[in-house]
């Protein structure tokens, strides 16, 4: 018997720290599409993002993997680590799909990365080559398609109206180094990770 692709949905992010807001949206697109798994792809080093503060790669795999314990459809992927930086999203999705060709891969990327589409290497090949599931960043439900690429149809963009925590990976790093209480947008598990191994108590 010959078994349906899986749908996989990739979500790269730094997770520094992975935060409820990164698993809560997890679970929405689990709940409302057809993406029967996610994995949580970290990022050892973002080409658009400063490095200052940046946990160790294994660091943060450990808190992703500690805050996706409960929730088996949702996995920790560490493919970029032995992969040449800087990571280039283009790359990765080439490197997953040529071990795991039997699935079907859709890129989650927030609204914000959209607006930033045409500077990511290669995005015409993603584009055309990928599922795109876009969240959103701001209440007011705006969309926006890059004027840049008005030759590329996103007949696969799927924008949902996923839950939006009033957080940020920088702002909790930066209250853990205001000494803050940070309870209420971590995992336990993830929180006393973080103060059993010092982190980013110097942000």
């Amino acid at each position: 018997m010959i078994l349906p692709a899986s749908k996989i949905g990739l979500f790269f992010g730094s997770f520094n720290p992975i935060h409820n807001g990164h698993t809560q949206l997890a679970e929405y697109i689990l709940s409302h599409t057809d993406i029967t798994e996610i994995w949580l792809v970290v990022s050892p080093c973002n080409p658009f993002k400063v490095h200052a503060g940046l946990a160790s790669e294994e660091q943060r795999l450990d808190m992703a993997e500690l805050a996706i314990a409960s929730m088996p459809a949702v996995k920790a992927c560490d493919i970029e680590f032995n992969m040449p930086k800087p990571s280039y999203t283009i790359h990765t999705l080439q490197r997953i799909s040529t071990l795991y060709p039997q699935n079907n891969f859709t890129l989650i990327i927030g609204e914000d990365n959209l607006r930033v589409f045409d500077r990511w290497k290669d995005a015409e090949k993603i584009a055309g080559n990928y599922h795109l599931l876009v969240y959103p960043r701001q209440e007011s439900g705006y969309t926006y398609l890059n004027p840049h690429f008005p030759n590329i149809h996103f007949t696969n963009l799927q924008i949902v109206n996923a839950p939006l925590l009033p957080i940020s990976s920088t702002e909790i790093r930066q209250m853990i180094a205001q000494k803050k209480d940070v309870s209420q947008w971590l995992h336990p598990d993830v929180e006393r990770y973080i103060y059993t191994h010092g982190l980013y108590i110097n942000n």
